[in-house]
């Protein structure tokens, strides 16, 4: 079964739930309100003959057989398995109403038994949590669905002295194909001819094009943006880089979703609770000769055991908590991340894209002739260039004036050159020197060995400056490491860039330790091994590359300008970039982790309060709980678990005020 079709029956699943609770919620009028149980705690009355007694069990019959089928088919599994839960719990209260009703209808049972209204308002609460606990989680296949995106829709080979089109799925290992400038690489392959800078970013996270020439490897969904290249397949399908990637995030979803959940757990000792309780209300009753109130108190107590409060009490708090941090720009996809984020206490943040803004930048000008007379100089000759470090220069001299080139010419690994107010001006990198003869004066190497990208301005011969550019770094990622080293958090960064870019990063943010040069199929075990440290970790990142890891890690957070894939093997995606936004995550996941035991102590405590007195443990002083108080202590525990998960929208989650409030309490000693 391919990826694709998981996908969609995910979403096929979602819609169902949404179908079968709004059908089942129009049923369930009639069932309650045509209910015998129900007109007598209300005190209205029925009429006894034509076809209204026959309304709530024929139309409560449908709603067990066709409304409860999922709890059913979940609660044998549960039996099957041995670990009863939700389902068994649910399973075992509406079966017993049903058979209970019918029972009471056919005057085989006291009419005291008749549960159909409870029946009824039990399937259409649990199905109602139910649709909202799986729409959180319909989307972990989307991240197979994004890598295979990036791959190009078509190929072309070369066959003999013509080139023919086809699709990458044809290709077959020693094909040679033809990348067009700006086209997709199909296949990994090496390079047979050509030379162009390819821009990795998706699978390395390198934020700078790499030049690629005769003999270098190049990967699957890579693009080569300035020039074409030739190149021959050494591997197709499955054993491709990209096809590796997709293997890792899917064993890394998988493994992870096999966390246990806190309601199954409370269910699963519910379900014991009341089968225990049941038990020993049958034989006391039994025991003291009354045999009738015994079969009454027993179906009573597996009826109102399965408490309508513990069904909502997570989904209710996980649906409010993820609008809540949607309003935010925080995008809850998993809400197993929501429950681990408060226990992280180590935060890996990929360099490119996260921690910087992933796009060259200007950094410094030097030359003789001052700032601006360089940049005019460099942004007229790149002015035709589509290059990003050309972007960049551009971008640089917006406020300029700048003169206008002709005969623009570009040379792929070398530079550009135009004619600027009747001279030629050039710019490029080390290349260009060489090929004029010039060596780069020792600022400008110096700033090369900072793992800077410097590009020379030539008037003719001359060196008339140097434009040093790197990855710019965001100003919200210096408070975003303050307030997590404030809180007690670990910052640690990663990247694939060279070891004195990384090093400059980490110094300028305070980071005292990082990967560096770390190749994506790596950066995974480099969360296995934080992993394997003992720490739960929390990993940030944007690029295809960061994928696998995102999966790998306790949470994965996506920055929300990144790939598609990125967002799909994340549990949280920032819908900004800033990355202070981790905090309010925390914050958030603390809060809500604190209303989900609040609420199932609530939903818990209904039934340790309520199943005791429902059995007759307070009958020797003459009070047995009557099933309409018990009805009613139902809807008010459920209303009190409403209400409780409401408090969350107070919680104020703007980035800048959570990373201050955190720099703010920081305790005494703490890292600043």
């Amino acid at each position: 079964m391919s990826d694709h079709t998981h996908h969609d029956m995910a979403g096929d699943h979602v819609g169902q739930f949404r179908r079968l609770f709004w059908i089942m919620l129009v049923l369930a009028v009639p069932v309650v309100v045509f209910s015998g149980g129900f007109s007598m705690i209300l005190g209205y009355a029925l009429p006894d003959s034509g076809i209204v007694p026959w309304i709530s069990p024929v139309l409560g019959t449908v709603m067990y057989a066709w409304g409860g089928r999922p709890f059913l088919t979940g609660a044998v599994s549960e039996l099957r398995s041995r670990t009863p839960g939700m389902m068994l719990l649910i399973g075992l209260a509406i079966t017993v109403a049903f058979l209970a009703s019918w029972g009471a209808f056919l005057g085989l049972l006291d009419h005291h038994l008749d549960f159909w209204w409870e029946l009824a308002l039990l399937i259409v609460i649990m199905l109602l949590g139910h649709w909202i606990e799986m729409r959180s989680l319909a989307q972990t296949m989307s991240a197979l669905d994004s890598l295979a995106a990036l791959l190009p829709d078509e190929a072309e080979r070369v066959e003999g002295d013509s080139v023919v089109t086809v699709s990458p799925a044809q290709l077959r290992v020693g094909d040679v194909v033809v990348v067009r400038p700006g086209g997709a690489i199909p296949a990994d392959g090496t390079v047979v001819d050509g030379r162009a800078d390819v821009d990795e970013s998706m699978i390395t996270g390198e934020s700078r094009p790499v030049e690629r020439g005769r003999g270098d490897a190049v990967t699957a969904g890579t693009v080569a943006t300035d020039s074409g290249l030739r190149v021959q397949i050494t591997a197709v399908g499955d054993d491709t880089a990209l096809a590796g990637i997709q293997r890792l995030v899917s064993e890394a979803q998988s493994s992870s979703s096999r966390a246990q959940l806190l309601a199954d757990r409370a269910a699963g000792w519910l379900f014991w609770f009341a089968l225990g309780a049941a038990v020993l209300t049958a034989i006391v009753w039994s025991a003291i000769g009354m045999p009738d109130e015994a079969v009454v108190r027993t179906i009573t107590v597996l009826v109102i055991a399965c408490p309508h409060a513990l069904g909502l009490a997570i989904p209710l708090v996980v649906a409010i908590a993820t609008e809540r941090a949607a309003r935010a720009g925080v995008l809850v996809k998993d809400r197993r991340a929501l429950e681990s984020m408060r226990l992280v206490d180590t935060v890996l943040f990929d360099k490119t894209g996260t921690l910087t803004k992933g796009r060259p930048t200007v950094v410094e000008v030097s030359g003789g002739e001052g700032r601006d007379a360089v940049l005019r100089l460099a942004a007229a000759a790149e002015g035709d260039s589509e290059h990003p470090l050309a972007r960049a220069i551009v971008r640089a001299a917006g406020g300029l004036d700048v003169p206008r080139a002709t005969d623009f010419a570009s040379s792929p690994a070398v530079g550009v050159s135009a004619q600027v107010d009747g001279e030629t001006i050039r710019v490029g990198g080390p290349r260009l020197l060489d090929e004029r003869g010039l060596s780069a004066t020792a600022q400008a190497q110096g700033r090369q060995a900072e793992g800077r990208t410097v590009l020379h301005v030539l008037r003719g011969d001359e060196i008339v400056g140097a434009i040093a550019l790197g990855d710019e770094v965001r100003e919200e990622s210096r408070e975003a490491v303050a307030a997590l080293r404030a809180r007690g958090v670990e910052v640690v960064m990663i990247t694939g860039d060279a070891e004195p870019v990384a090093a400059a990063v980490a110094d300028e943010l305070g980071i005292t330790r990082f990967y560096a040069g770390v190749r994506p199929e790596d950066k995974a075990s480099t969360v296995a091994e934080l992993q394997g440290e003992g720490r739960s970790v929390a990993m940030v990142g944007d690029g295809v590359n960061d994928a696998p890891a995102l999966a790998q890690a306790d949470v994965g957070i996506a920055i929300g300008a990144g790939t598609d894939v990125a967002i799909a093997s994340a549990g949280v995606i920032l819908a900004g970039d800033d990355p202070r936004a981790v905090l309010s995550i925390i914050e958030l996941s603390g809060a809500s982790y604190r209303k989900m035991r609040q609420n199932l102590w609530w939903a818990a405590g209904y039934n340790l309060l309520s199943v005791p007195l429902a059995a007759g443990v307070l009958a020797p002083i003459g009070f047995v709980l009557p099933m309409s108080v018990g009805a009613i202590l139902m809807s008010l525990s459920t209303v009190v678990v409403a209400l409780n998960a409401q408090l969350l929208r107070r919680i104020d989650l703007d980035p800048a005020h959570v990373a201050g409030a955190a720099r703010n309490h920081a305790p005494e000693g703490a890292p600043a």
